[in-house]
């Protein structure tokens, strides 16, 4: 089992070029991949994607691809051609509107473009293959960390498994006597609408029937269980299983609803009651499960 949050960064070079590149992940219903490198590397964006893909199956996972040259290739010249053309643009439009004043460097301020490192040649082609070997290690230490705490997430899961196995055993036990119970109930009612007059066994007996029907849980305890062991199996799956809990979830829910609702005895909707808290807690878990 593996959590959705996690975290990983490996580092790379390229000749004078650093390169670094970290994945984080939260929880999230579907996979989100949003990638934030340099744009020199926009026409591989979608294989970084994929690899990503590849290997985590839902969650907002951001990866962030850092790109600095070496202290010998930091050195920032000018891109003279394109201070020409923004000087040249402003002197324009100086001239067309009348406008007094000089052109500043002021007008200049903001305009990164016009900047550029010296000493290294870019080759993003050379470079992207580094930051997929980056990537790779990075996938694989964020995997660790989410398997990590998919270990801890497995163990939280199970213990409230245990809670729902043991809430099951005894609803089960009280389901086996609840006919009784049910025909003492019906008898004190009938005795104290009746005062001293006899009760008709006939009639009480067909009136016991009726109620021990209507208030048959056995198909629900049966479906109960069977999610149950579903679940104990999905806790030990090595594939992804956040969804299928998810459902499970749902399903152990809606029997244990209508177990207290058909039941209609006190002891059973006490241990609805406790199975009900013990689900939700299970929700809450499953919602950080891949």
């Amino acid at each position: 089992m593996r959590s959705m949050t996690g975290y990983g960064a490996a580092s790379g070079k390229a000749g004078p070029i650093s390169l670094t590149v970290e994945v984080r992940s939260v929880n999230q219903r579907h996979l989100d991949v949003k990638i934030a490198a340099p744009r020199e590397y926009g026409e591989w964006e979608s294989e970084l994607r994929r690899e990503v893909g590849e290997t985590i199956s839902r969650g907002r996972v951001d990866v962030f691809v850092q790109r600095s040259p070496a202290a010998s290739a930091r050195a920032i010249g000018v891109n003279e051609k394109l201070v020409a053309a923004y000087v040249s643009a402003w002197r324009e439009i100086k001239r067309r509107y009348k406008l007094e004043g000089e052109v500043e460097l002021s007008l200049l301020q903001g305009r990164a473009e016009i900047f550029q490192p010296t000493g290294a040649d870019a080759d993003p082609a050379r470079e992207i293959v580094v930051a997929k070997k980056a990537l790779a290690r990075a996938l694989a230490l964020h995997d660790r960390e989410r398997r990590r705490e998919g270990e801890h997430l497995a163990r939280d899961i199970g213990a409230q498994l245990k809670v729902l196995r043991s809430v099951l055993s005894r609803v089960r036990t009280k389901a086996e006597g609840l006919a009784t119970r049910l025909r003492a109930r019906l008898e004190e009612k009938l005795a104290a609408l009746l005062d001293s007059r006899a009760i008709d066994p006939a009639r009480l007996a067909q009136e016991t029937a009726i109620l021990a029907d209507r208030a048959d849980i056995g198909e629900e305890i049966v479906r109960l269980a069977s999610h149950l062991d579903a679940l104990g199996k999905l806790i030990e799956d090595r594939d992804p299983v956040g969804k299928r809990i998810e459902f499970l979830v749902q399903e152990i829910n809606r029997e244990l609803n209508t177990i207290g609702s058909k039941a209609s005895d006190l002891d059973v909707t006490n241990l609805v009651i406790e199975g009900k808290a013990a689900v939700e807690k299970v929700r809450e878990q499953a919602q950080n499960v891949e």
